[in-house]
């Protein structure tokens, strides 16, 4: 008896600190059949591997996002996982995954034993996406409008500064970033947190380019694009009312072009 005891208090000396002893002493990577599948409160968090995999997910989802609008990845071409995985030094595993969370944002779609294809957006479907923004969006700034104080506004210049340099640059992928964090930053101004995230999602869509156009016609968008952006700040900075409204609808009819 007490040879078994000394063996069984020897086992648990190896296991590391808050470890249950019922995982065994062959390691706290090994667990004893009984206790596969259980969940206990002072289980061990996730060892490192799981995390670097969580990262180079997000990564390549970035990477595709990118090259998304940039045009990169042509629409209605299809794409397989293992060699957008060369490509970009990784696995076909975390394209996959990208791949997926991008078929839910409708960028993609899923082609059976071949990859994704990349959605074909027409000029109907952007101008849908537009409407649908402006109808969202444009009764929130005017009320915000009217509400928010011109300090707030002011807030958000940094903001509209940097949608301007990547204009300037052409720069298309950095552009999108941009914009969005602007729009997000005004509407959450209002504090409805599902309010951002639906408008959000639909100008992430909204910005998947369409095949054909040139690089100078597209930055020559951006820059007028931007350029809204700073008098739109400017005239809700100096609270005019009729300003603002006829640039927040200007801002949206021109989105749906």
């Amino acid at each position: 008896m007490e040879q078994a005891r000394t063996r069984a208090d020897s086992a648990a000396s190896v296991l590391p600190a808050g470890v249950p002893e019922q995982r065994g002493a062959a390691g706290w990577h090994q667990v004893p059949e009984q206790t596969r599948g259980e969940h206990t409160h002072s289980e061990t968090p996730l060892p490192r591997p799981r995390v670097e995999r969580t990262s180079v997910r997000g990564q390549v989802l970035d990477a595709l996002r990118t090259a998304l609008v940039d045009g990169d990845l042509v629409p209605g071409e299809v794409y397989s996982a293992p060699a957008l995985g060369d490509g970009l030094g990784v696995s076909a595993t975390p394209v996959r995954e990208a791949m997926q969370q991008l078929a839910r944002e409708g960028a993609v779609e899923v082609v059976p034993n071949r990859g994704f294809r990349v959605t074909e957006r027409s000029a109907r479907e952007l101008a849908e996406l537009a409407e649908v923004r402006a109808l969202i969006e444009v009764p929130v700034v005017l009320r915000l409008a009217r509400t928010v104080p011109a300090a707030h506004w002011a807030e958000l210049r940094p903001l509209a500064d940097a949608t301007a340099v990547a204009a300037a640059g052409g720069d298309r992928a950095h552009y999108a970033e941009t914009d969005r964090a602007f729009h997000r930053a005004m509407l959450a101004l209002g504090g409805n947190e599902q309010l951002v995230q639906v408008a959000d999602d639909l100008h992430r869509r909204s910005q998947w380019p369409l095949p054909g156009g040139g690089p100078l016609s597209r930055r020559a968008d951006l820059v007028a694009d931007a350029a809204e952006h700073m008098a739109l700040l400017a005239a809700l900075e100096a609270q005019d009312l009729a300003v603002v409204q006829a640039l927040v609808r200007e801002h949206f009819a021109g989105a749906a072009d």
